[in-house]
């Protein structure tokens, strides 16, 4: 061990965006905040997130955004700090975005221009970041505040960590720490479980953990048409578990993506069926059955590519009409037409899995809320020990919804660390 502790009032584990925003509130209040990042540069989700644009928040923020245990936590800080807080400091600090479709706010040139304010709000606000350090202890400090003992002569430190950082072990004392370390999604970008082994070594629960907004795979036959369609896209209607979204869905070498499946499969689990609904908006057998009368001669086929990519009905004919691709509309009964609409707009797939947390832009699950309090993010039985972000069971859509959770939580926790 080098030296003597080195002590702080805030130590935040975890450079990403709630980590980030939890330290500048903090530093804001006149706090001696220090920023612990185990890679090499912080804000490594912030950069390659909307394909490089940033999609940091969303217009339109309701509590129906989010998936959580408990569907009240989020809303205490997602009314302490909204989505105008957070564009009102875009805005401040000139950055240039733009609203796409579903109110989802990009920035305009770079990912790169949220990071960079971020960091110059640390700065300004004399936040301390350290990067490459690998924080491998963390304890209670012996007899302090931290909800199971004495005081100890100095009740400003409550909790001790252990870290490597250039090769030399260092001693940080503080008396508050922030878990901001992500969770288990895209682990090339520094996401790890550590968060979850800091919770239970103070006795906290964790809900279950599995990978979310995540594209689907199949084992059988519809992985071969997923192969054969890969790169088509189309506007659909994806449901399961008594929910639906609308988006763009595209095929791929593995099975299909896009945001409608990424938004839907957060509430996908093994065994379930998903219907994807290729006419969205449209009653397909009717409109098959009113085809065959006013326009008989016409093919099937012919009908549905005003639709639908040619490749695709293609491999549909395959599964619901085969032999009859030449085969003019006044050639099917009614009931035929009908069972193809029903297929059109109830196309039933069951996933064989999901890319898992390779690919996942979030994992659903984490720190139960239960032991959290929602106003302030501190756990209930550990003064000074607080949790934001990823780390915790509250998972957004896709969307700006993620970021904004973590601009919220962050900034609670900052206002009271």
């Amino acid at each position: 061990m080098q030296g003597a502790a080195e002590q702080y009032d805030v130590v935040v584990l975890g450079g990403g965006a709630a980590g980030l925003m939890c330290a500048l509130t903090a530093g804001q209040r006149g706090r001696r905040v220090l920023v612990l990042e185990k890679a090499n540069k912080v804000g490594k989700k912030i950069l390659m997130s909307g394909g490089g644009r940033c999609n940091f928040t969303n217009r339109v923020v309701e509590p129906d955004n989010f998936i959580c245990n408990n569907p009240h936590f989020c809303k205490s800080a997602l009314s302490r700090y909204t989505q105008w807080d957070f564009i009102a400091m875009v805005e401040r600090h000139g950055i240039a975005y733009e609203e796409r479709r579903h109110a989802q706010l990009f920035c305009l040139h770079s990912a790169r221009d949220i990071l960079d304010m971020l960091v110059r709000e640390c700065e300004a606000a004399a936040v301390e970041i350290r990067t490459r350090c690998d924080v491998d202890c963390v304890s209670a400090a012996p007899g302090g505040r931290d909800g199971e003992g004495s005081a100890s002569p100095d009740a400003s430190i409550r909790y001790l960590l252990e870290l490597v950082q250039a090769g030399a072990r260092r001693l940080i004392a503080c008396n508050s720490m922030v878990v901001a370390t992500g969770a288990l999604s895209i682990p090339t970008l520094g996401g790890s479980g550590q968060g979850y082994d800091i919770a239970r070594q103070f006795g906290l629960k964790l809900t279950p953990r599995r990978a979310g907004l995540v594209p689907f795979m199949f084992s059988d036959a519809t992985r071969a048409l997923c192969e054969r369609l890969a790169g088509v896209s189309l506007e659909v209607a994806v449901g399961c578990n008594g929910r639906t979204f609308s988006e763009n869905m595209l095929f791929t070498h593995r099975g299909i993506s896009g945001p409608a499946i990424l938004q839907i499969s957060n509430y996908w689990h093994p065994g379930d069926p998903i219907s994807i609904n290729l006419l969205p908006g449209m009653d397909a057998a009717a409109q098959l059955i009113a085809g065959k009368a006013e326009q008989g001669k016409v093919r099937l086929n012919t009908l549905l590519h005003k639709h639908l990519p040619r490749a695709l009905v293609a491999e549909l004919q395959t599964l619901w009409w085969p032999g009859l691709g030449e085969t003019p509309l006044g050639g099917f009964s009614d009931r035929q037409l009908a069972l193809i609409g029903g297929h059109l707009n109830d196309w039933l797939l069951k996933p064989s899995a999901t890319e898992g947390y390779r690919t996942a832009e979030v994992t659903l699950g984490g720190v139960d809320t239960d032991a959290i309090s929602s106003k302030t993010m501190e756990a209930r039985q550990h003064p000074g020990l607080f949790f934001v972000g990823e780390v915790m069971d509250v998972s957004g859509h896709l969307g700006g919804f993620n970021f904004q959770w973590a601009w919220s939580s962050g900034y609670v926790a900052g206002s009271y660390a």
